[in-house]
């Protein structure tokens, strides 16, 4: 009898985009479609390339949203390992998206900042008053399905948002619809996952511009309401 092993598993290089601002000097949030990365989000996005290609890592197949500071923060990590992989825009994957600011009044502003990414998030809440966390994860798990079932591909460098990760890592932890909010995402970070016939999760929030995180204690939620706050009054 010929013995079988475990069926192989591709791997996935899923990571947050670099830093961008959020609120111009008004306390206006940007449109998104014009977030581009602040020179400290290119340097992050410039370090994690420089880490994976201190380990050799070889690059078959890149994804991003279709905003520009996904976009951007792959072609940087790409240009540093030196691959000339095309990268695919997928809007389905675009951050999931708040209302209208002005719209929340001072006193519900911290519930709805501090709330949005915290424990384990029902489908039926809404992200700063916008699109709800169900309404996502139709799109995100949509999305996934489809890119498992391509082939072609063995090393996935994925650059998505801080909400659409967590969709991702709580699947390949639950393989279900729960969304576990808590999983912090740094500007530039990097998540490890190999999936085959199941998942492995093989590291969470390494961001090579702070690998000790010492930088904030803070949420990115949190320090998102320090500056709208101050831009506000």
């Amino acid at each position: 009898m010929t013995a079988t092993g475990p069926a192989p598993r591709r791997r996935i290089y899923l990571m947050r985009h670099g830093q961008v601002d959020y609120f111009d000097r008004a306390g206006t949030a940007v449109p998104r479609e014009q977030r581009a990365l602040s020179e400290a989000g290119r340097e992050q996005a410039r370090a994690a390339g420089r880490v994976l290609a201190a380990a050799g890592v070889r690059i078959d197949r890149a994804i991003a949203s279709n905003l520009p500071r996904t976009i951007e923060t792959a072609q940087l990590v790409l240009g540093e390992l030196g691959s000339g992989a095309a990268i695919e825009q997928w809007p389905e994957l675009r951050e999931i998206e708040g209302g209208s600011l002005d719209g929340i009044p001072d006193a519900d502003l911290e519930r709805e900042f501090h709330g949005a990414f915290r424990g384990v998030v029902p489908e039926h809440a809404r992200f700063l008053r916008g699109e709800t966390f169900g309404a996502l994860i139709d799109r995100v798990h949509g999305a996934l399905e489809r890119m498992l079932a391509g082939s072609g591909w063995d090393t996935l460098l994925l650059v998505l948002h801080g909400g659409v990760n967590r969709a991702l890592l709580s699947y390949a932890l639950t393989g279900s619809r729960l969304y576990l909010g808590n999983f912090q995402q740094a500007p530039g970070c990097i998540n490890v996952l190999d999936v085959g016939t199941d998942w492995v999760v093989r590291m969470v929030n390494f961001a090579p511009s702070d690998p000790a995180h010492v930088r904030t204690r803070a949420t990115t939620m949190e320090e998102l309401l320090q500056q709208y706050r101050s831009l506000r009054r």
